[in-house]
């Protein structure tokens, strides 16, 4: 029963994260909204909506190693899982000011995990200096829009406004259902294989809720457009430290075990370095490297439990 609950969530949240999206931006569509606006915002917020609500249900039910490790488990995967995936299938290639830009605040979001996970819980100070960051990065972003600013033809038609809100309704209620469920099964799996609540967020929880930004990855890639590949994944980072970190911790307070400061959180720093080294330096990220990185997130996982 357990997994069948771990299966249910991760379904819940694949489908409900797909639909928020689609309902967002199509209502977002019919309110004339610009399409740089939706794409920092709408779909932004939408694609990180499973995340957030895993890593509240998580603390909200006293298990805080869920809610840290879906956080930082979700950046991790996203990096060497999702753009090794990406790359295996077709060479990523990105360039440009605003890449710049993103992936330095991605990793200066990382870092400034340090100190807080440092003090040993993120508290409702440091959750609301997170969120407070988000919104400065938001408003940067929007008045900077750089070279990178999506094109109305890439985004889909308005949507009717009924139709729209049964997609976000929708949407909602399976992310719901679906991080009420993964966290209850993965916990009670943890609890009969005696593995702990930080290595299932890190793991089960964490590639979980970054479902949707694999199949929205993946699809990017399977039509050749890099810049929405690593789009994705540099947004999801952001938004998972400053965002969901932030927001969780505000409504519940985080201790944070030493495992985090020590081995987690630094390997999430590396990844976020080799991303950005790779996505800077070289012309494109090709298959080999993608393998690698792929492997990487193996021996990351093996050696994780430990």
């Amino acid at each position: 029963m357990d997994y069948l609950f771990v299966a249910l969530g991760l379904v819940g949240l694949f489908l409900g994260g797909d639909a928020l999206v689609r309902g967002s931006v199509g209502l977002a569509r019919r309110m004339a909204i610009s399409p740089l606006l939706i794409g920092l915002t709408v779909v932004g917020f939408g694609t990180s909506t499973p995340e957030l609500l895993v890593s509240v249900e998580a603390a909200l039910g006293g298990v805080p190693d869920v809610a840290l490790g879906n956080v930082v488990g979700s950046n991790i995967a996203n990096v060497l899982l999702i753009i090794g995936a990406t790359a295996l299938i077709w060479p990523i290639a990105v360039s440009g000011a605003t890449l710049r830009r993103d992936t330095g605040v991605m990793v200066a979001a990382a870092l400034a995990l340090i100190p807080i996970f440092a003090l040993g819980e993120v508290g409702r100070a440091a959750g609301l200096a997170l969120v407070t960051a988000l919104a400065g990065y938001l408003v940067w972003a929007y008045l900077a829009p750089g070279d990178d600013v999506p094109d109305e033809a890439d985004l889909p038609p308005p949507m009717p406004a009924p139709r729209a809100a049964l997609w976000l309704v929708g949407g909602l209620v399976a992310l719901m259902l679906g991080a009420r469920f993964l966290v209850d099964g993965a916990v009670a799996i943890a609890e009969d294989f005696g593995l702990s609540e930080a290595f299932i967020g890190l793991t089960i929880v964490a590639v979980g809720t970054s479902l949707p930004e694999l199949a929205t990855s993946v699809v990017a890639a399977l039509r050749r457009q890099s810049a929405i590949a690593i789009g994705n994944v540099i947004g999801s980072n952001i938004f998972n430290v400053l965002g969901i970190l932030g927001v969780t911790a505000i409504i519940s307070p985080i201790p944070v075990a030493p495992r985090f400061l020590v081995f987690d959180l630094p390997i999430m720093i590396a990844a976020s370095l080799l991303l950005t080294g790779l996505l800077l330096l070289r012309p494109a990220i090709g298959r080999v490297l993608g393998a690698l990185m792929l492997i990487a997130y193996i021996a990351y996982i093996l050696s994780a439990q430990g």
